[in-house]
């Protein structure tokens, strides 16, 4: 099994980290091999015999792995006591329609399913809070990660200045190409300014169409949130462009795989 982790997260010893490959796993096709999203059409066997591979290496239960259904909109969850002494039905219920997850309790592990879509991880090591959060490029729109770092910041007093961020692999500027209705959405948000904007988007030479970096994009609210530029680590990896060690839904289709980030405090 093969797992990508961000140099800046794996300095800390009291927290463990993965973003998932294609690699190491039981499922076949579009799904091979290592598909741990649990709403990607691939046989829920699997997709179980997944993730237990996986929270065996990486040292946690997998009955304590909480991945949510993701609708491409901007609800952050907190998972506490309250939510561990529900039982399963109930927690899949907290969990439906939720893009990012918020914890600080040990051996919880929280995470999100992508598939070019980027996959942020945050650690707060002042109050011993993580958070994993999917940014689309709605999600994006509707400042999602700035979200997550202000429920971090309001529920558990974490001081944003200390906060640390992985942002992983997900579609790049070069393969992102979007309409117009895209564009206008980055625009009209208000989240970046006129001179972020050009920064964001480019014009491909040729075609003349609209490019979207989703990395800067989410870096720069990140900034904006208060976490330090030297905190917010990209991995600059193209889903898109290396779909063989990495699920692209561009690439393969829908009905394909998922990559899951996760992160949980030891």
């Amino acid at each position: 099994m093969e797992v990508l982790q961000m140099n800046g997260l794996s300095r800390f010893c009291n927290i463990s980290h993965f973003m998932t490959t294609r690699h190491g796993g039981v499922s076949t096709e579009n799904y091979a091999s290592l598909n741990a999203g649990a709403y990607s059409g691939d046989l829920p066997e699997r997709v179980q015999e997944n993730r237990r591979l996986l929270a065996e290496m990486m040292g946690f239960e997998v009955e304590k792995l909480f991945a949510p259904y993701q609708v491409h909109e901007a609800e952050i969850r907190v998972l506490d006591q309250a939510f561990l002494s529900r039982n399963a039905e109930e927690q899949t219920d907290y969990l439906y329609g939720v893009d990012g997850v918020v914890t600080a309790e040990p051996g919880v592990c929280v995470a999100v399913a992508t598939a070019d879509c980027v996959p942020v991880l945050l650690y707060a090591p002042d109050k011993q809070v993580v958070a994993a959060v999917h940014a689309g490029w709605r999600g994006t729109v509707k400042g999602i990660v700035s979200q997550a770092v202000e429920v971090m910041v309001r529920h558990f007093g974490c001081d944003a200045s200390l906060l640390h961020s992985g942002i992983g692999p997900s579609i790049g500027p070069l393969a992102f190409e979007v309409g117009e209705e895209v564009v206008e959405a980055f625009a009209a948000s208000g989240r970046w300014t006129p001179e972020e904007m050009t920064l964001l988007v480019r014009r491909h030479p040729q075609t003349g169409k609209a490019h979207i970096d989703l990395w800067k994009a989410n870096a720069f609210l990140l900034s904006r949130s208060g976490v330090p530029a030297s905190s917010i680590e990209i991995a600059g990896i193209c889903t898109y462009q290396n779909n063989s060690d990495f699920f692209s839904a561009r690439r393969l289709g829908v009905r394909s795989g998922r990559i899951l980030s996760g992160i949980f405090i030891r």
